[in-house]
């Protein structure tokens, strides 16, 4: 097939031997079979902002700190260099989240390399050495889906314990591989304790698993595992070894019933004293 232009630059340098085809093509980037040597692996080439359907929203940048005084008042003003920056940020999140979790000992590809552009990473295969196939395209057993969503949650933990949060965790980023899932997609990936979205990005990510694989055991639709998860780890108490029960009991805090009468009186007040100002007004108007 014809080399992507983003591509180009790796054939000449060597990196990338040959494009074998293109796999598929998502909301952020396209992602290309390569051969590289004797191994096959993957190209991820990352679409240009305003080509991309997923926006980098405030709330994923939300705690990413830029060592470079220079880049960060560029981003921060949002000129030509600061959106270049800005993107390149994006794109860097993710190969720095798949090194970090890969070191924590998270499922997710290996990545080989970032080249202006282009993630090198490893092909995830199935059992019959094809490329993987999503989550979203495996039909499942019950007994499957319970231990899927056990691993999986297992897989949260680990990346809470290493302080990173998926955000955007679905069945549409989990690939179903000949060892079991495989987590990918993290250019959107928050760092636990600098964001303040974090809390309610875990919560969603466990939900979404639990809603997806309660299709085929409607009991995991009952688990609270994103709230017990987030309680342990705020606390300091959360550990890979941590053992969960999927329960969690809502904290219920008193009503403070003399504080909310006051708040009542006092807004009835107020209310009382910007009639009385309209009133006064109209009589000045008449005379």
């Amino acid at each position: 097939m014809k080399i992507p232009k983003n591509i180009e630059p790796l054939v000449q340098d060597g990196v990338v031997d040959d494009v074998i085809r293109q796999l598929q093509s998502g909301k952020e980037a396209a992602v290309y079979l390569v051969r590289c040597g004797t191994d096959i692996r993957c190209a991820k080439v990352y679409k240009e902002a305003n080509n991309r359907s997923f926006r980098q929203a405030a709330e994923y940048k939300e705690g990413r700190k830029v060592k470079n005084s220079r880049r960060a008042r560029a981003m921060e003003k949002g000129s030509r260099y600061g959106r270049k920056e800005q993107e390149s940020a994006w794109q860097n999140a993710e190969v720095e989240s798949l090194y970090r979790l890969g070191t924590a000992g998270v499922r997710v590809p290996r990545a080989f390399g970032f080249y202006d552009g282009v993630l090198i990473m490893e092909l995830v295969t199935d059992k019959d050495g094809n490329a993987a196939p999503r989550l979203n395209d495996v039909e499942l057993e019950p007994d499957q889906a319970r231990e899927f969503h056990r691993f999986l949650i297992e897989q949260v933990v680990l990346m809470l314990c290493a302080g990173i949060v998926h955000g955007d965790l679905s069945e549409f980023n989990i690939l179903v591989s000949a060892d079991g899932p495989v987590i990918i997609d993290l250019p959107q990936a928050v760092d636990a304790a600098s964001n303040n979205n974090a809390e309610r990005m875990l919560n969603r990510d466990v939900e979404n698993l639990a809603f997806y694989f309660g299709q085929y055991a409607p009991e995991l639709l009952q688990t609270q595992y994103g709230k017990e998860i987030w309680k342990l780890y705020s606390e300091g108490n959360l550990t890979p070894e941590t053992e969960l029960t999927g329960q969690f009991e809502e904290a219920l805090e008193p009503v403070d019933v003399t504080g909310v009468l006051d708040e009542i009186e006092a807004a009835l007040i107020e209310e009382f004293r910007r009639r009385e100002r309209e009133l006064a007004n109209d009589s000045d108007s008449d005379e």
